[in-house]
C-alpha cells in the first residue's frame, strides 16, 4: 500500500507540471487539430490524442507536451492495474477501481466528463472550448486522480484479511504461521511441566498416606496423648 501511495504522489507531482502548461497543450490540440482537419469534432478519446501527436504533429514543443499528456494516461493505467494486486476490495472500491479503468480505456469517450471543484482546468477554457472541444480531455488526469484517492482512502479502512494473496508484505502473510510457532512449544512445554508436578504431587501424597501415623479417637479430638481411664472416687496421687 505505501508503495501504491508513493507512485500515486510521483503522478501528481507530474501533473501538477502538466498543468502550468495548460495553455501549451490546448495550442498543440488545435495545432494538430488543423493539420489533421479534424476542426468540428471535439477531442473525445486518449486515442485520439495519440493519433494527433503521431501523424499530425509538427514541432518539438507539441510533441513534448501531448506525449506527456499520453505518459501520464499510461502511467494512471499501470497504477490501476498495480491497485488490483494490492487488497480484493469490497463492491465500493472495486467499483472506484472499474471507473478508473474504464476512463483510461482509450477509446472510451471523454465527451461528458467534467472535472468539478477544486478544479479549475475547465475554468481556463472559453465556453466554446469547454463545451464542443476540450472540456473532457483536460478534465480526465484530476478526474482519474480524484477516483484514485478515494479507492486508497476507502482500503486503507478495510481489514487486513482482506488482503489478497499477490498484495501485502511477506511480513504480514507469515505472522500468523510464526506466532503459532513461537507459542506452540511453550504450551507443550507447559503441558509437560503440569504433567511431572502433578506425578510428583501424587508420589508426595502416596509417601506421606504411607508414612502417615493414624491417630486415635481421642488425639483426633483433642490433640493431645491422655493416660489410661480412672473410675471416679479418692485416688492415690
Amino acid at each position: 500500500m505505501n508503495e501504491v501511495k508513493e507512485d500515486l504522489r510521483n503522478i501528481e507531482q507530474i501533473y501538477k507540471l502538466f498543468l502550468q502548461q495548460q495553455f501549451t497543450f490546448i495550442r498543440a490540440l488545435q495545432h494538430t487539430r488543423e493539420n489533421a482537419h479534424d476542426m468540428i469534432r471535439p477531442v473525445t478519446s486518449i486515442s485520439q490524442v495519440q493519433s494527433y501527436m503521431d501523424h499530425y504533429c509538427n514541432n518539438s514543443t507539441d510533441r513534448r507536451i501531448l506525449n506527456m499528456f499520453l505518459n501520464i494516461c499510461n502511467d494512471l493505467s499501470k497504477l490501476c492495474h498495480k491497485l488490483e494486486a494490492v487488497r480484493s476490495g469490497n463492491e465500493r472500491t472495486n467499483g472506484i477501481l472499474e471507473t478508473c479503468k474504464l476512463l483510461l480505456s482509450h477509446s472510451n469517450d471523454l465527451s461528458t466528463i467534467r472535472a468539478k471543484y477544486p478544479h479549475d482546468v475547465v475554468n481556463h477554457l472559453s465556453c466554446d472550448e469547454a463545451k464542443n472541444h476540450y472540456g473532457g480531455v483536460v478534465s480526465l488526469i484530476p478526474v482519474v486522480l480524484d477516483c484514485m484517492k478515494e479507492w486508497v482512502a476507502h482500503t486503507e479502512k478495510l481489514p487486513l484479511y482482506n488482503v489478497s494473496g499477490g498484495g501485502g508484505t511477506s511480513e504480514e502473510r507469515d505472522a500468523p504461521a510464526r506466532a503459532a510457532t513461537l507459542q506452540t512449544p511453550r504450551s507443550v512445554h507447559l503441558e509437560a511441566q503440569t504433567s511431572t508436578c502433578n506425578k510428583d504431587n501424587v508420589q508426595v501424597q502416596g509417601r506421606k498416606h504411607v508414612w502417615k501415623k493414624p491417630l486415635n479417637g481421642t488425639e483426633k479430638h483433642s490433640g493431645k496423648r491422655q493416660g489410661p481411664w480412672k473410675p471416679p472416687g479418692r485416688h492415690a496421687f
